[in-house]
């Protein structure tokens, strides 16, 4: 699988820890739901800190779509409720 992490670059990501990254996905997707920046903060920081464990930097050749982008660290709730947005229109 491969995960991109928005200004950082992508990441091969095993398939055996897909389970723990949708966790914190979803820890984050609702902290976006409820406007908690210090939730939200959290499971991205989290969630970045996952997949740079667990991946490997993928080749700079792969020009294989990614599976998951996950905003930079550093983003602001309301940076990535304005993503989701335009990204749903």
């Amino acid at each position: 699988m491969i995960v991109r992490i928005l200004g950082e670059g992508k990441f091969e990501f095993p398939e055996s820890e897909l389970a723990k990254l949708e966790a914190l996905d979803d820890m984050m997707v609702k902290a976006i739901e409820s406007s908690d920046e210090e939730a939200f903060q959290n499971a991205l920081n989290a969630l970045i800190e996952k997949v740079r464990q667990e991946g490997k930097p993928a080749d700079i050749e792969n020009l294989d779509p990614s599976d998951l982008a996950i905003p930079h660290e550093g983003s602001t709730l309301s940076e990535v409720k304005e993503l989701l947005e335009e990204g749903s229109s």
